[in-house]
């Protein structure tokens, strides 16, 4: 404002801000919530929750290429945009409440919400400024600040609740968030007219029905013969039916855009083939940084070290670590999954303060707050046990380990992949507790609500100390667990990055300009994937340092990874969205747009398959795979460089 921007600008900045905050605070924790199996979550297996969370990111950059057609010729951005805030906040409130169909329901609300809002408000920025208005990309600097400090705020808001409050009242306060969005967005409803148009039909662009036929309903056909050939013919694969329908749904996809490049006229022709390795480069790309919320945020929970973060609050002086350990706060206790393999440094449980059962379900029902009393029951068998009914409201010190009894319980066990099995509890949609209860030992003479375990995790955090450290280890207080950093928190450094790198990369590349050295914008994007790469073989690094996974490292190795992709996100990402522009017709600027948002799409849904194939490899394997992908992917561009700085020369590009 203070350069006299457009009035309408902050009401977007404020708009995009509050709506990423929502997505991001509900993205964080979408893995650990399907997978969790301690703190009340869904208890999926790492294969079923990445699934989810691949399939989810890739429908949610997959819908944004007919939500854009559909506010271009029918609604106008600013009813197209509060659509998709409406959507979005009802799927979040959706969510919320207990249920498979209502977490369903909810996830495709989000999706088609996302298709509404994601790139229609973006359309607006741009909208407020006159054709050639030197501001404009400042402008759109200030948004993108906008995006990142929502997504940066997020880790922290989604670690604060969910610790607080539970899994639910994050999907709750993140549903509240896109009201706000919603809010002010009607509040500016009038200021923002200029930057809206009436819907319209552009006889030189793709019609929406022709878009449908030729790459939306064949994609849709594709996908389904893919599921149907997962679920029946090779149900145990590697692969998932629902993540293989998606990626033979995209095949018709990408045939689609590379007959557009092939059978374009002849001064169209190489702009459009020269997309299709940029294409490459951006699923790659999304394929390694998406991984934030599957295989590293599963890095984070389980490899690595999240008591240094605790130290360093409570180095950094009174203030930062009053704020850290609040009511409000961004630790957690360290439950039974946390000890196996962690630092002979770090203290275990008093063995007083777990019970070890022999029944695996009821364990597993315990962690995730849906007993029946059938467990309850199994539970109880332990000699020194008292089982005490717990109010719902009550808030006394023997709270916080009980757990919920429901009167209806659905128990399905299924393979974990790695020769065991995992237990999931599933009460009926919007089911309520009948009660709940703890479960209670007499220690020291006091009164100790307990926290159930299996028996084989209980022998393992303590006699499988002693034989990889030749001691005992040193104990906690009866009941306490260690504190330890959210795992969420890691995905934070990413928008931190952006924000703190974006003007030390425009700074540098000025500098070279001023010298007379030019980078293209093709060489930028080959930097880019080489980048991608060093960050794999970086966590490759971290990957040997845990000796196979037998012991957490430094999460400032999940920093370095961060910081390395980020610069790598700033070469690549921005370069991308520019070729697509630079190269194509303006008739067909909105498809290849699309193209980008699908390749996006296709790379997303690779971050949930990587994820759920995690635990099969050994860490150093599995990083070198992901880097070896990136590599070829840079070494393809590298390969076609000249060709492409070629036709960006071509084209004034």
């Amino acid at each position: 404002m203070a350069q006299k921007h457009p009035a309408g600008l902050y009401r977007l900045f404020f708009t995009e801000m509050w709506e990423r905050l929502a997505f991001y605070t509900m993205l964080n924790i979408l893995l650990l919530y399907t997978t969790d199996s301690e703190r009340g979550g869904l208890g999926l297996t790492s294969a079923e929750g990445n699934e989810i969370y691949g399939l989810y990111l890739a429908f949610v950059y997959f819908t944004p290429f007919p939500g854009g057609m559909l506010a271009d010729r029918y609604l106008g951005y600013r009813k197209a945009v509060l659509i998709g805030a409406v959507f979005m906040s009802g799927g979040l409130f959706l969510m919320s409440i207990p249920g498979s169909t209502y977490f369903i329901t909810g996830l495709v609300g989000l999706i088609i919400g996302n298709g509404f809002f994601k790139p229609n408000i973006s359309v607006m920025v741009g909208n407020l400024y006159e054709a050639g208005d030197p501001k404009r990309d400042a402008g759109f600097n200030i948004f993108y600040m906008g995006i990142n400090i929502g997504a940066f705020v997020a880790s922290f808001l989604s670690s604060a609740v969910r610790n607080s409050a539970g899994w639910l009242w994050t999907f709750r306060v993140a549903g509240i968030g896109l009201l706000v969005a919603a809010a002010v967005l009607i509040l500016s409803w009038k200021m923002l007219e200029k930057a809206d148009r009436p819907p319209e039909k552009d006889p030189n662009a793709a019609s929406f029905g022709a878009v449908f036929v030729k790459i939306l309903l064949p994609a849709l056909g594709a996908g389904m013969v893919g599921f149907l050939i997962g679920q029946n013919v090779m149900p145990d694969g590697p692969v998932r039916p629902a993540v293989l329908g998606f990626l033979v749904g995209m095949v018709p996809v990408v045939i689609f855009f590379v007959r557009m490049g092939t059978t374009a006229p002849i001064k169209e022709k190489a702009g459009l083939l020269a997309l299709l390795p940029i294409y490459v480069a951006g699923g790659t790309f999304f394929m390694i940084l998406h991984l934030n919320g599957s295989a590293m945020t599963q890095w984070a929970r389980d490899n690595t070290d999240r008591t240094g973060g605790v130290a360093a609050a409570e180095a950094a002086g009174s203030v930062f670590s009053t704020v850290f350990f609040t009511e409000v706060k961004f630790t957690q206790e360290g439950f039974p999954s946390y000890y196996p393999n962690a630092g002979a440094e770090t203290p275990r449980p008093d063995p007083r303060t777990l019970l070890a059962v022999d029944d695996a379900s009821a364990a597993a029902m315990y962690g995730q707050q849906k007993l029946n009393d059938k467990a309850v029951a199994a539970i109880a068998e332990a000699a020194d046990i008292e089982v005490q009914e717990i109010a719902i409201d009550d808030k006394g010190p023997l709270s916080a380990r009980a757990a919920a009894v429901y009167s209806d319980v659905e128990i399905e066990t299924s393979d974990d992949g790695h020769g065991g099995s995992v237990t999931k509890a599933k009460v009926p949609d919007g089911a309520k507790p009948s009660k709940r209860v703890a479960f209670v030992r007499e220690v020291d003479g006091k009164p100790l609500a307990v926290y159930v375990v299996e028996r084989s995790l209980y022998t393992e955090i303590y006699d499988g100390y002693e034989k990889r450290f030749g001691k005992d280890p040193e104990l906690l207080a009866p009941g306490a667990f260690v504190t330890i950093v959210s795992p969420e928190l890691y995905q934070s450094f990413n928008a931190l990055f952006v924000v703190a790198f974006t003007p030390l990369i425009v700074i540098f590349f000025g500098r070279l300009s001023a010298r007379g050295i030019q980078i293209s914008t093709a060489r930028k994007v080959f930097w880019g994937l080489v980048l991608t790469t060093a960050s794999m073989v970086l966590m490759a690094a971290a990957g040997m340092m845990s000796d196979g996974g037998s012991l957490k490292v430094s999460g400032m190795w999940l920093v370095g990874f961060y910081g390395v992709v980020t610069i790598g996100e700033l070469l690549l990402s921005p370069m991308g969205l520019s070729l697509v522009t630079k190269l194509t017709p303006a008739r067909l600027v909105g498809l290849a747009m699309g193209g980008w948002f699908m390749a996006t799409a296709f790379g997303n849904n690779l971050s949930g398959f990587f994820g759920g194939i995690q635990g099969s490899l050994s860490p150093v394997s599995f990083f070198m795979v992901l880097a070896g992908l990136a590599g070829a992917s840079a070494l393809f561009i590298r390969f076609l460089l000249p060709r492409l700085d070629k036709t960006l020369s071509d084209y004034g590009a």
